[in-house]
């Protein structure tokens, strides 16, 4: 089978398996590119969309808005060809030396730094978080104050330690969402639900 047989075979398991698809319908395609991604049919009841965040999130990538992440995977899991066409930036400082710096000058992590980079840089970003929940925790933080106004905010951390707590303080935000609520998620989660806004474009 070609690649592209192969995903169409996969994605007709993962309708049948799904059943009845109760949400809504623009969402649905962004559920079945996470279910394909990690093979995991629990984030069919785990993602919690706010009304109108696919549209949303896609009127922002054709305006070319750039896409932040918070861990060098994801922004490797986006897809550079689809990127390319509507001239977004792919951007992640997480590994950036003045990050680094900031961190241990202050004494925090540099998933707290690059947030507060990226929302001096690009305060209407797409927020992407697979990883740290301390990146999610900060980026709420420097919404209530008005730092960072997010065109959307894709909050999938995973873990254990403040994952939860970090998804809960995002949805009672009124930006534009989407959260894998609990604890799973991660970076290919987060690549997963770009390349699906991409992917619907």
């Amino acid at each position: 089978m070609r690649p592209a047989e192969i995903e169409q075979a996969s994605m007709a398991i993962i309708a049948e398996e799904m059943g009845e698809w109760a949400g809504n319908e623009e969402d649905l395609p962004v559920v079945k590119r996470v279910v394909h991604t990690t093979a995991d049919f629990d984030f069919v009841k785990n993602l919690r969309f706010s009304t109108g965040a696919v549209a949303r999130g896609r009127e922002a990538l054709r305006r070319g808005v750039t896409v932040v992440t918070d861990t060098a995977m994801a922004a490797a899991g986006i897809s550079k060809t689809a990127a390319s066409r509507w001239n977004v930036p792919i951007v992640c400082h997480m590994a950036e030396p003045d990050v680094r710096e900031e961190a241990e000058m202050r004494g925090t992590t540099r998933a707290v730094i690059s947030m507060e980079h990226a929302a001096l840089e690009t305060p209407d970003a797409i927020f992407a978080i697979g990883n740290a929940p301390t990146a999610l925790i900060h980026l709420c933080e420097l919404i209530r104050r008005g730092l960072a106004k997010p065109s959307l905010v894709i909050g999938v951390p995973v873990g254990f330690v403040n994952v939860v707590e970090a998804k809960e303080m995002l949805t009672a935000t009124d930006v534009p969402q989407i959260v894998a609520m609990g604890r799973k998620g991660g970076s290919t989660v987060a690549a997963a639900i770009v390349n699906a806004l991409f992917y619907g474009m």
